[in-house]
């Protein structure tokens, strides 16, 4: 159970084999060419992975998100990655090694390839896409599809909607974007519901709140149960993240930060 949420915090604001998925459309003109004033090459951000049943809280893993610049069929790309894993105490229970990995054009934000591997207890996959944005395709182990313009991957989609400006909504506001997963594509949405002070292990943030739209499956409900706050500041990280599973449910705290590219204005108090 632990391991489809923390699959599910990678994957969506960024976890769960069955998902949340958040995307933009053509709701807002312009998202295909998106400048990216919110993160840089040398970000790594960490997350402690909480699962609940209860009101009991127990440290279950940690997922970690980098940046690097490289470059990608000649093109520079920031290359990102997500690492998700149950702590050695956890993994008796329910072992856990998944990483995503995205190729994104640093002039649109666009995805050009992505990967998944995952391992999460006996269950393994491996998923490789290659996107042509220009043609609009997207190519895996299984097949070529045709895909909407401006398609994003789980991964990217992150760091697509970390550029978006929020001062811009009002809350109940949606924003929806396309993304391609397993094959598929989803359109779906972020609702906007403002902005609020909010208590995390590492300190009080003023953070805009979402409920980015999940996808029903084995472990995750349908609908809006997931909540993120992200910083409000011009770094627009989740600094928190909390979602009600089958059973239980499970929380995400930023831990550590490193290579951000603003000063984090939006922590009022460290702990």
């Amino acid at each position: 159970m632990y391991g489809s949420g923390l699959r599910f915090l990678i994957r969506n604001f960024c976890i769960g084999s069955t998902c949340l998925i958040f995307q933009l459309s053509a709701f807002a003109q312009g998202f295909c060419n998106i400048d990216n004033t919110s993160f840089m090459a040398g970000e790594k951000i960490t997350y402690e992975v909480f699962y609940t049943l209860a009101g009991i809280y127990v440290g279950a893993g940690e997922v970690s998100f980098t940046v690097s610049l490289e470059k990608f069929k000649g093109r520079p790309v920031y290359h990102v990655v997500g690492d998700g894993k149950t702590y050695r105490s956890y993994d008796w229970f329910y072992k856990v090694r998944d990483r995503y990995e995205s190729y994104i054009d640093t002039a649109t934000l666009l995805p050009l390839k992505f990967i998944r591997n995952i391992h999460e207890g006996g269950y393994k996959k491996y998923e490789l896409v290659n996107f042509d944005q220009q043609e609009h395709t997207a190519t895996t182990l299984k097949g070529v599809y045709n895909v909407p313009n401006c398609i994003q991957d789980v991964l990217s989609a992150v760091y697509f909607a970390r550029n978006l400006n929020y001062d811009q909504y009002h809350p109940g506001d949606r924003i929806y974007f396309d993304m391609f997963l397993d094959n598929k594509v989803y359109n779906i949405y972020i609702r906007y519901l403002g902005k609020e002070k909010v208590q995390t292990r590492f300190g009080e943030f003023n953070a805009i709140k979402i409920k980015p739209l999940l996808i029903e499956g084995t472990i995750f409900k349908g609908g809006e149960g997931m909540v993120v706050w992200v910083s409000d500041d011009p770094n627009h990280i989740p600094v928190r993240i909390e979602s009600p599973i089958i059973v239980g449910s499970i929380k995400a705290d930023m831990i550590e930060y490193q290579g951000i590219r603003y000063p984090f204005t939006s922590l009022i108090k460290a702990n």
